[in-house]
């Protein structure tokens, strides 16, 4: 794969600078975009470091830490933008987005991709960090508009439209995959030199993870919900 000088990364700087500038003038946020490219560059650098350590001594623990700051992080990052911010509704979606993934990871590890070894860090990490962002993603939606529409809606009906909405992204992938886009795994498996029918399967593995993980993770945190209304 090419190899990307440090110093050239720096031009990616220009779009991002571009949609900042809009993004301050149409929110009147100065900050938001530039901090969340800072923490990207640090805590990816800072990845980089660990996973280069976890790879060279393959130790368990530090695997396990990893996969529970990924869980216990993307849930933080979840709750964002829904109004109700106690430590009830974290741990709802903590289980949420540690169900939906880890069902999935394990399902991937076990049977799909049948290891010998299902702690190998070099496949847990990836495929973990995928399926819980994707979680998180997914949450957060569906979490953001349940709380709209539940003020004009009971409980059904704003259910059915948050978890509709919350899938549209994950739905128009598949429907788009293959003829409109080429998911990043993908491309970059054959921009490394793999066969593109060795890419196909493993991106059929990633688009039904991410559709199954967070649909599982909605699904559980929108019946918490019910729960809680009815308590």
């Amino acid at each position: 794969m090419q190899f990307i000088p440090l110093l050239n990364l720096f031009y990616m700087v220009l779009p991002l600078a571009f949609v900042g500038y809009f993004y301050y003038r149409w929110t009147d946020n100065k900050t938001e975009i530039l901090f969340a490219t800072f923490r990207m560059c640090v805590q990816l650098i800072l990845i980089g470091y660990v996973l280069t350590s976890l790879f060279d001594t393959n130790s368990t623990w530090l695997l396990a830490l990893l996969v529970a700051i990924m869980v216990i992080a993307s849930s933080l990052i979840a709750r964002r933008h829904i109004h109700n911010k106690d430590i009830q509704t974290y741990v709802i979606i903590l289980i949420a987005i540690g169900v939906g993934g880890s069902l999935n990871l394990l399902l991937i590890l076990n049977c799909v991709l049948a290891l010998d070894n299902i702690l190998e860090p070099r496949v847990v990490i990836p495929l973990a960090g995928m399926l819980y962002a994707n979680c998180m993603n997914a949450l957060s939606l569906a979490a953001e508009r349940f709380d709209k529409e539940r003020v004009h809606h009971d409980y059904e009906k704003a259910r059915a439209i948050a978890f509709k909405a919350s899938m549209i992204p994950q739905i128009n992938s598949f429907l788009a995959v293959g003829f409109v886009s080429l998911p990043g795994m993908m491309t970059g498996q054959i921009l490394s030199g793999i066969d593109p029918m060795v890419a196909v399967r493993y991106q059929i593995v990633v688009m039904a993870m991410v559709l199954g993980s967070g649909g599982i993770s909605n699904i559980i945190y929108l019946l918490s919900l019910k729960k809680r209304q009815i308590a």
